[in-house]
């Protein structure tokens, strides 16, 4: 069956308002996200987790929020991206209700990957709304930054006002206050945006499970490594079979007429190292924040608050700088700012491991932070243009959705094997070795992310092809 693809929308009647909803769901979903890290201490005590059954509370949303990504995608253009929106809104808001009244681990794990559902229709949905809304030019260019700007400051400011809320009140709270932004953003999505063209079609069912069954079994297999080693059956077996439901992944994306991610998006040299130095970013970046608030409150004694606010070089540092990212492309290009991004933020992750049991926070912890806060501003708004940068009208959401793949996989991934080597490499289980080794591992994963960088995205730039915020704008820069 042949597909009617939608024609984006070129002159919104109100773009304030679309802008508006969109950065907030957006920004209401990494704020989450990063709440939970500076929550997973008090998470742990109160639920009984351990340290492996920790690094769950945030796989289970990441892989059933990566894994559907591509899919809900597709069902934005089938069925209506402001349709998609809406119930992504819905079951994002019931599962942080959910979350926050969790009485067990196990109810709070389940509850997790309903959220992630939530946020699988919400973030491919939201930047396809940008696209269609938004004019190709300075008018889309600024709408994208702002987007991926959201990214790295709701990152940042939720670690900070996680630390806030579950000291002067609960971590439930974080979660609980999502449902009536939630209800506010619903309504407002419906009186000021309209909703998109529909494209006539079907939704690819197999590739949808076998990817997320794939990155499942894959992150599991990462994860029992901690536990039973690399070598032991338990962590093979599903290794094996994540590979196998992966590489079936690939073939039936080849074989169906509507495939959830059309090869041909990948085929980009540049989108494709994008792709791949996002997924090790965002993997590190995940890490860090995992092992690094339960750091400073098991290891240097800081209250939740404390530790809230002991983030604050970082936020600052990258939110000044995400403001400059704009101008900074139009002057440089996006693959600068990236290998720039990447290399300090490398850096920074490098000092970091040096920390252990004697460390000070100003000197170990604070200094190396404004180096992660100057990598992350300048990096993350460029990857997610040439994530979804040139791409076709018809390919928009699977592009955007891509995009949230690699972020969302990319973290799942990297918290497990953070904490498998550093499970590995301290014995002993103590917080301050097991940061060390997993920070460590960080820095390893983003010097790989910058060779990829080098070698995929520099080429392609010296070659004419260079990515910049969005294609069209080079007439403007």
């Amino acid at each position: 069956m042949t597909s009617t693809l939608p024609t984006p929308v070129r002159r919104p009647v109100r773009p304030g308002p679309v802008l508006a909803v969109v950065l907030v769901s957006y920004f209401m979903i990494v704020l989450d996200n990063s709440i939970v890290f500076t929550g997973l201490a008090r998470i742990r005590d109160d639920l009984g987790f351990t340290t492996d059954g920790l690094s769950w509370v945030q796989n289970a949303y990441a892989l059933v929020f990566g894994g559907l990504l591509l899919l809900a995608a597709r069902a934005g253009d089938i069925l209506g991206r402001r349709r998609m929106f809406v119930i992504g809104l819905t079951i994002f808001s019931v599962a942080s209700l959910a979350i926050g009244l969790a009485p067990t681990a196990e109810w709070l794990i389940a509850s997790r990957a309903l959220q992630g559902i939530g946020s699988a229709i919400l973030a491919p949905t939201s930047l396809a709304l940008l696209t269609a809304n938004f004019e190709a030019g300075p008018q889309r260019t600024r709408a994208i930054a702002a987007y991926g700007s959201t990214a790295g400051i709701g990152a940042s400011l939720g670690l900070v006002l996680g630390g806030v809320v579950a000291d002067l009140t609960s971590w439930r709270v974080g979660f609980l206050i999502n449902v009536p932004i939630g209800i506010v953003l619903a309504i407002t999505t419906l009186r000021h945006i309209e909703e998109t063209p529909r494209a006539r079609g079907s939704f690819d069912v197999l590739g949808a499970v076998s990817s997320t069954l794939g990155m499942t079994a894959l992150v599991y297999g990462i994860t029992r490594t901690a536990d039973a080693g690399w070598t032991a059956p338990a962590a093979l077996l599903p290794l094996l079979v994540g590979v196998i439901l992966l590489t079936a992944f690939v073939l039936i994306e080849t074989r169906v007429s509507q495939p959830i991610l059309p090869l041909r998006v990948l085929a980009d040299r540049s989108r494709g190292g994008a792709f791949i130095a996002r997924m090790l970013f965002a993997g590190a970046i995940f890490g860090y924040f995992f092992f690094i608030g339960q750091f400073l409150q098991s290891a240097l004694g800081f209250s939740p608050l404390q530790a809230g606010l002991a983030f604050l070089p970082m936020t600052i540092v990258q939110f000044g700088l995400s403001l400059l990212v704009p101008r900074l492309t139009r002057r440089f290009g996006n693959a600068v700012l990236v290998i720039v991004g990447l290399a300090i933020t490398c850096a920074g992750m490098a000092w970091l491991s040096l920390i252990d049991a004697d460390s000070t926070y100003a000197l170990a912890v604070a200094l190396p932070m404004v180096l992660l806060g100057a990598g992350q501003g300048l990096g993350f708004a460029p990857l997610t243009a040439v994530g979804v940068g040139g791409v076709d009208h018809r390919d928009a959401g699977a592009a955007s959705g891509a995009v949230n793949v690699a972020h969302q996989l990319g973290g799942a991934l990297g918290v497990s094997v953070m904490v498998a080597v550093a499970a590995a490499a301290t014995p002993d289980g103590q917080v301050a070795s097991e940061a060390s080794a997993g920070i460590a591992t960080g820095a390893l994963l983003l010097g790989i992310a910058l060779v990829a960088t080098l070698t995929l995205l520099t080429p392609a730039r010296r070659a004419g092809r260079g990515p910049r915020l969005d294609p069209e704008m080079e007439t403007s820069a």
